[in-house]
C-alpha cells in the first residue's frame, strides 16, 4: 500500500500472507489458501515444497489464478479511489446541472477546451450515479444526447484522441442511453450519419479502462437494433477484432460478459456471422469454455454466441475442424445451468445429427459425449433438450459397437453397462 492509504482499513483476506501487501494477482494453491502471485513464486523458486500458512507438503506447485477475489479487490480499490474524490466534491444540483449542459452545448465545436468539459462531464457523471430518477432527467434533457454525441463523433473525426477526454464522454452516454427510449433515432445519430462516433469508441475499446470499455460495447449493444445497424458496426475496421480481445479468459469477468453480449446482439444475419468465424471467434470462444474459472453467465453467453455460430456454414466447419472445440461444449453439457445444457445440446445436435460430420461425431465419443447424453437423457431436462438427446443417441447407437447399440431411446432406465 502507498503511504496516503494507510489510514483506509484494508480487508484482511485482501493481503497476501507472505508480504502482508494487497495483492495484485491472487492465486491459490492446492491447499485452497491464496497468495500474491510474485511472493508465492519467491517462495516455491527458493526450493520450498510447502504452504507458508498451513506448512502442508504440496502435491503439487501449481496455482490457479483467483479471480473472485482478483475482482472484489478491484471494486474494493476502486471504491477507495471514488470515496477520496466524493469527499472533496459533492453532487451537483439540478440547476447546477442545467447550467453545466447549457455549458457543454456551446463548446461541442471547441476541440480546446476538453479539460474543462471533462471536468464538467465528471461532475455529471456524480450526478447520474446518485440516482436512477437522476439518470432519466439527463435522458430527457433536452439536446443532452446529441451534445454528447457530437463530442464523440467530433472526436472520432481526429479532432481529439485525448483517451481521457473520450472516456468521459463515453461513461456519461451509457448512463443515459439506458434510460433513453428512442433507439432507433440513437442509431440514426450515431451509426447511419457522417459521424466519426464508431472511431471513438473503436479508440475507448483499444486504449480505455476496464470501465469504459464495457461502457463502450454496452453503448454498440444498445444502438445495433436492425440488421443495417449490425452490418455498421461489424464492417468498421478493427472493431470485432478488438471486441474479440474483450472476451479472452484473462480479462475482467464483468468486462468478458459485456463483450459476450454485444457480439450475441450483432451476430444475426449471415454476413456478421461469417465475418465472426474467419476472425477466430470459434477458438476463442473454446478457450473460454475451457477455463474452469468462467462463470454461469459467462458460459452461457459463450455457448448461446457459439450456437449462433453454428447455424452458418462456415461455423459449422469450424465447429468440427477444432477437436477443442467440440470437446469443450462436451464440457459444458452438465453442471452449469439449464440454459448452458440446451445452447451446448443444440450445438451438437446441429454439427452431429442434422448435417451428420463425423469428425464432430468422433469428437463427442472421445470427449465422453455419449455417457452425459444418456444422464441427460434420464434428468429433468426440458422436452427438446430430451428430444435432441434421442436424436444423438440415434445416430451413436448406429455406429457404436458396443451394448449402447441395444439401448433404445424411450426407455427411461439406463440399463447397467
Amino acid at each position: 500500500m502507498v503511504r496516503d492509504d494507510l489510514y483506509i482499513t484494508v480487508p484482511s483476506f485482501f493481503r497476501c500472507p507472505i508480504s502482508l501487501d494487497v495483492m495484485k494477482s491472487p492465486v491459490s494453491l492446492c491447499t485452497g489458501v491464496t497468495y500474491d502471485r510474485s511472493s508465492i513464486q519467491r517462495w516455491l523458486d527458493n526450493g520450498n515444497n510447502t504452504c507458508p500458512a498451513t506448512m502442508q507438503v504440496l502435491h503439487s506447485k501449481e496455482f490457479v489464478p483467483n479471480r473472485t477475489l482478483q475482482r472484489l479487490i478491484q471494486i474494493w480499490s476502486d471504491s477507495v479511489s471514488n470515496s477520496k474524490t466524493d469527499s472533496t466534491e459533492s453532487t451537483p444540483s439540478l440547476e447546477q446541472v442545467q447550467d453545466l449542459i447549457k455549458e457543454l452545448q456551446s463548446k461541442t465545436k471547441d476541440s480546446n477546451s476538453n479539460k474543462h468539459i471533462s471536468e464538467s462531464l465528471s461532475k455529471i457523471v456524480t450526478f447520474a450515479r446518485e440516482s436512477e430518477e437522476n439518470s432519466k432527467f439527463l435522458a430527457k434533457m433536452d439536446g443532452f444526447i446529441v451534445t454528447l454525441l457530437q463530442f464523440l463523433g467530433n472526436a472520432g473525426d481526429g479532432a481529439c484522441k485525448n483517451i481521457d477526454f473520450l472516456e468521459q464522454v463515453v461513461v456519461v452516454l451509457e448512463l443515459v442511453l439506458s434510460k433513453n427510449e428512442d433507439h432507433h433515432q440513437l442509431t440514426n445519430s450515431m451509426l447511419k450519419s457522417d459521424r466519426g462516433c464508431l472511431a471513438s469508441l473503436l479508440h475507448v475499446l483499444q486504449q480505455g479502462r476496464t470501465d469504459s470499455r464495457i461502457a463502450s460495447v454496452r453503448i454498440l449493444e444498445t444502438v445495433a437494433n436492425d440488421a443495417e445497424s449490425e452490418l455498421l458496426i461489424a464492417e468498421k475496421d478493427g472493431l470485432l477484432s478488438e471486441m474479440l480481445k474483450l472476451i479472452t479468459p484473462e480479462n475482467d469477468p464483468a468486462l468478458i460478459e459485456a463483450g459476450l453480449t454485444c457480439l450475441i446482439r450483432i451476430s444475426i444475419t449471415k454476413r456478421v456471422k461469417s465475418k465472426l468465424v474467419h476472425l477466430g471467434t470459434i477458438k476463442t470462444l473454446a478457450k473460454l469454455l475451457s477455463d474452469s474459472s468462467s462463470s454461469v453467465t459467462v458460459t452461457e453467453k459463450a455457448l448461446k454466441l457459439l450456437e449462433t455460430m453454428s447455424s452458418c456454414k462456415e461455423g459449422r466447419w469450424e465447429i468440427c475442424e477444432n477437436r477443442a472445440s467440440v470437446e469443450a461444449i462436451v464440457q459444458r453439457v452438465l453442471k452449469v445451468s439449464s440454459a448452458a445444457t440446451e445452447h451446448a445440446v443444440t450445438i451438437l445436435w446441429s454439427v452431429c445429427f442434422l448435417f451428420r460430420d463425423e469428425r464432430a461425431q468422433e469428437a463427442v465419443a472421445r470427449a465422453n459425449g455419449l455417457t452425459k447424453i444418456l444422464l441427460l437423457m434420464q434428468s429433468n431436462c426440458s422436452p427438446s433438450v430430451r428430444q435432441m438427446s434421442a436424436d444423438l443417441l440415434k445416430i451413436f447407437r448406429v455406429n457404436s459397437k458396443s451394448c449402447l447399440s441395444s439401448y433404445h431411446t424411450k426407455t427411461t432406465h439406463i440399463m447397467p453397462f
